[in-house]
């Protein structure tokens, strides 16, 4: 199979320029302008922007949490993804407390094998440090090609590992070429507010976000990074929210430290004020949203390249099971739907609205992601023997989000009515035509596990 794609107005994270792209098989053969080869489907994007497939880092799929699970299958979650332009995700396996971390793996290879639309990857979240687990890290990042692994600060219990543990797996993670992801805010300090409110009979969405003020995070976030330092270890924190937690960073570069940084959707364009309706328990999550000051800290940071990805923490689920906690909010399943929804958010409320450039676009969207992770230039790019991972974007179309035209599993959305300039049209995925006229071309078993190379501090 080949693809002929005509006239298109072609962006990466460095370049912007009109020419043709010729694709063979699940790659790109050639790109020149006015290309004189025969293809068997030929699309014109004339007045289009042809951008790399977009790469979400951070997605939770049919993922167990508060006795339920998230609503989106491998299935349902890839395809919303490309239905959004986002071709490729990286979900998180959860280690279970007391068992290795390839039996999480088997449990995850399970639920993804055979039935992913997309191409998908993994980070393994390790809850359980030890001298087995310890044996494990080589194999996967040099068998699995998993080469990135998750910490949780927080969540007492269940995922929070200690800060020795944090050290002794940041020694064996830098040892073998890989890279620590932390959820990084205080659990000992959340869990004494979320308990000091429930006390109180405070028992709305608002004390979800009381309950984890910003110093929560950035005294996380600075602890974390002052660990990274001092093992040399790779560092990435992920869907940092707020003024204080980027400024740790900003602090570490002084002493010439690098530390990679992702930010999602919701905290560029939403804020807490949202606890207070009547429907706060949609926007529980982990962070919580924060103020309009560090929204305007996020925007900033991307553009002084401190914050190198926007993901989307997608951890859909339906609105009966956030009602599991409508008198408690300590109870609300913790998550945001919006892994369809990233790309045409961040473009018309990051570049119709002048606030970063296309190119700053591509790269938080999708090329950082590729190279933190080791997936670049396969992914991530348009270049010849690249994968042919391409969205076809309107840049002008105008259109409405709302849970009745969504293609995610859950019955709300976080950004229901909200009009959007710019539209995704046709996205292809390794040559193959995924999506086009807002239907799903390609089978559930489509999308293939990503294997990812080891990892540096340079992108």
């Amino acid at each position: 199979m080949s693809v002929l794609i005509k006239n298109g107005r072609i962006v990466t994270a460095t370049d912007d320029y009109v020419a043709d792209i010729f694709i063979e098989g699940e790659t790109i053969s050639a790109i020149g302008k006015n290309l004189s080869v025969k293809a068997d489907k030929e699309i014109d994007a004339a007045g289009k922007l042809v951008m790399p497939g977009g790469i979400d880092p951070h997605v939770h799929l049919d993922m167990p949490f508060m006795g339920t699970f998230s609503s989106d299958s491998y299935e349902t979650g890839t395809r919303a993804a490309l239905y959004g332009g986002t071709t490729t995700v990286i979900d998180f396996i959860l280690q279970t407390q007391g068992k290795s971390l390839q039996s999480a793996l088997d449990e995850w290879n399970g639920r993804a094998n055979g039935t992913a639309v997309g191409d998908y990857s993994f980070h393994m979240a390790v809850t359980d440090f030890n001298d087995e687990t310890k044996k494990e890290i080589k194999t996967f990042i040099e068998q699995h090609g998993i080469t990135s692994f998750k910490t949780f600060m927080a969540y007492k219990g269940a995922l929070m590992i200690d800060d020795r543990q944090m050290i002794g797996l940041m020694e064996e993670v830098k040892a073998n070429g890989g890279l620590i992801n932390v959820h990084a805010t205080n659990g000992d300090m959340i869990d004494y507010l979320v308990q000091k409110h429930r006390s109180e009979g405070k028992l709305s969405p608002l004390y979800h976000y009381l309950s984890q003020p910003e110093i929560t995070e950035a005294e996380a976030s600075e602890r974390f990074v002052d660990m990274a330092s001092y093992t040399g270890c790779p560092g990435y924190i992920v869907h940092l929210t707020c003024e204080g937690a980027l400024n740790a960073v900003r602090n570490a570069t002084r002493r010439n430290q690098k530390m990679f940084v992702e930010t999602c959707i919701q905290y560029l364009i939403i804020d807490a004020s949202l606890y207070e309706q009547e429907d706060g328990a949609k926007w529980v999550m982990s962070p919580p949203l924060r103020e309009k000051k560090d929204q305007a800290t996020l925007w900033a940071g991307i553009n002084q390249g401190i914050v190198n990805v926007v993901a989307t923490d997608h951890c859909p689920f339906m609105w009966e099971q956030k009602l599991m906690g409508k008198d408690d909010f300590s109870k609300i399943p913790n998550g945001h739907p919006a892994i369809e929804n990233r790309m045409e958010l961040l473009f018309s409320e990051g570049v119709a609205k002048g606030k970063i450039t296309l190119n700053k676009y591509v790269e938080v969207a999708s090329t950082n992601a590729a190279k933190i992770f080791g997936m670049f230039p396969r992914k991530g790019t348009i270049a010849v023997g690249s994968d042919a991972d391409i969205v076809i974007f309107d840049p002008k179309e105008k259109h409405t989000l709302s849970a009745k035209t969504h293609h995610m599993n859950v019955d709300y959305s976080g950004y229901e009515g909200w009009e959007l300039t710019g539209k995704v049209k046709t996205v292809l995925l390794r040559g193959q035509v995924a999506i086009d006229n807002n239907d799903c071309k390609v089978p559930k078993g489509y999308g293939q596990f990503i294997k990812r190379n080891k990892v540096s501090q340079i992108i």
